[in-house]
């Protein structure tokens, strides 16, 4: 509930500070006397929007300030998921700074203004003469009727299994967009693959091929020139091995006179060494080396293969190739994946109509439950506030859809008057009958929802006599259970309340202010009867008033 407000420099106001009772407040005042302010100031913690326009000093910040006692409303879970200090006298805070920006708190902690809207559903309800439109919204409707039927928890329930089933939904659909694209792809990919395998690739392949194809198409050139230089090399005369042989003998004399004669001795000493490896292996070389048309040709083909994959796929190494046919296995393979997905997620989703379709049985189930209960409730109350013959007639119908609550479709109809058909409530209700329903739902939801406090902001226009007493027992009753506050300007209301506030105007030198004072029991039978016969009161509206509060 609403414990205390504190506010600065908001409108008309310079400051005030306001302690609440927990039952029923009413707040009166004359017309333009700041009791719209009162409430904007309210609107700001709860997240409504601002502007400069609030600031009374332009100079100044404006700070709006609301304490609430929130032990009993299981809000810890809300605390904990917007990472929040959950205190049971929780303290909201809105500024408005002089340059138009503004910061809000919860409990020290910043906060953006949706963060604030979402808490505030869970404090306070707000609610105005021109509000009545709710009752025509079929998620209103709902919330009323799933009240009575307590169905919150299977409500929260369903909604878990729903999220759940639109992401399995959208997902299956991504799939199926994924599987025709890559369908469309799928023989010409598995095509190309097939070329691929068929050629058998192997990393570093081309370059082997390629040297051995020009050996085989030289062949005859390569073994006369390797002929030749094993010739040289033996001559046993004039051969590069013979003279290497009498160079090393040279030196060799050379040794014992200097260390540097002795490096030439064995630098040449390893070159005849290497130079009689090479020798060989051109030996061994000339007696193999033989042409072999029918592997040129093989090398040919394999090559030209090769060269046509790569201008095909535009590449220029095997390398690349390879790289080319591992993409393809995994197009070629994502398509059998995706289709195992596919029936993975078309599962899922069953189950999740499964599920769904039992919830919304159940919630519908409790809702026929409770419907004779709630009109019941509602005509009682409606009754009393001067319509004796109005009558609800409320009916659900199941759809195939999967909404928000169920998969009820509902019909919320009304009958003012005896012999009156049944209408949509928006088309056969007027004003007056909708404000008096709208209390009637008020009246009735105090009983079923947990909420801890409720504002009517004079919501009692036009109506007067005995229905003003009955709208000012209402209220009454539903403070029995809740915290209620109601701006009004009839007296049979303003009489009724634990406590009572007047908001007024004073003018201090050239300025205008607005102030708000907790009445007395001397002063509330003055406020009482000038709301009744104005400034100047009589006696006998002075003997009505004190009547009334008695």
């Amino acid at each position: 509930m609403l414990t205390s407000i504190t506010i600065k420099n908001y409108a008309l106001i310079e400051k005030l500070a306001i302690n609440f009772s927990d039952k029923f407040t009413v707040i009166t005042g004359e017309t333009g006397a700041g009791k719209s302010i009162l409430l904007g100031a309210l609107g700001l913690v709860l997240g409504k929007r601002a502007d400069l326009t609030s600031l009374k000093n332009k100079d100044e910040k404006c700070v709006v300030e609301a304490h609430f006692e929130i032990s009993r409303y299981n809000l810890n879970q809300f605390f904990e998921l917007n990472d929040l200090d959950f205190q049971e006298q929780t303290i909201i805070r809105r500024e408005i700074l002089p340059n138009g920006k503004s910061r809000a708190f919860v409990n020290d902690s910043p906060v953006n203004l949706q963060l604030l809207q979402d808490l505030s559903t869970y404090l306070i309800d707000i609610h105005s003469q021109h509000q009545t439109s709710e009752l025509s919204d079929e998620n209103y409707q709902f919330l009323i009727l799933d009240a009575i039927a307590e169905n919150h928890e299977d409500i929260n329930a369903y909604g878990l299994v729903l999220a759940e089933y639109k992401r399995n939904t959208i997902f299956l659909t991504a799939l199926l967009e994924q599987k025709n694209s890559l369908s469309k792809e799928q023989s010409y990919n598995s095509f190309l693959l097939e070329e691929l395998l068929a050629s058998k690739l192997v990393l570093g392949q081309q370059e082997e091929f390629e040297a051995l194809f020009e050996t085989l198409n030289n062949v005859e050139l390569i073994k006369e020139q390797l002929d030749k230089t094993f010739a040289i090399a033996n001559d046993d005369q004039i051969g590069v091995q013979q003279n290497l042989k009498e160079i090393k003998s040279l030196l060799q004399k050379t040794v014992v006179f200097s260390p540097k004669y002795n490096q030439f001795h064995e630098r040449i000493s390893s070159i005849l060494i290497d130079f009689n490896d090479v020798i060989d292996e051109v030996r061994e070389e000339t007696e193999i080396l033989i042409g072999d048309p029918e592997k040129l040709e093989l090398i040919t083909n394999k090559l030209q293969v090769i060269y046509s994959l790569q201008k095909k796929h535009q590449v220029s190494s095997v390398d690349e190739l390879l790289l080319i046919q591992g993409d393809l296995e995994n197009k070629v393979i994502k398509v059998d994946e995706i289709e195992f997905d596919i029936l993975k997620h078309k599962s899922l989703i069953n189950k999740n109509q499964e599920k769904l379709n039992d919830l919304a049985q159940q919630i519908s189930k409790k809702r026929r439950t409770a419907i004779p209960v709630l009109i019941d409730r509602l005509t009682t109350v409606i009754k009393q506030l001067g319509m004796p013959d109005a009558q609800f007639q409320i009916e659900i119908e199941q759809s195939e859809h999967f909404y928000s609550n169920g998969k009820d479709t509902i019909s919320f109809l009304f009958s003012g008057n005896k012999g009156s058909n049944f209408g949509i409530l928006k088309k056969v209700a007027s004003g007056g009958e909708l404000s008096r329903i709208m209390l009637a739902v008020k009246a009735t939801l105090a009983h079923y929802s947990k909420l801890p406090t409720i504002l009517f902001d004079e919501i009692d226009t036009g109506v007067s006599g005995d229905i003003a007493n009955k709208m000012a027992e209402i209220m009454k009753g539903m403070s029995v259970s809740m915290q209620v506050f109601a701006i009004t300007h009839l007296p049979q209301i303003a009489a009724k309340g634990n406590q009572h506030y007047k908001v007024y105007k004073i003018n201090q030198g050239e300025k205008t202010i607005s102030e708000i004072k907790l009445l007395n029991d001397d002063e509330r039978i003055l406020e009482i009867a000038e709301i009744l016969s104005g400034k100047n009161s009589s006696d006998s509206a002075l003997n009505l008033a004190k009547s009334l509060l008695n």
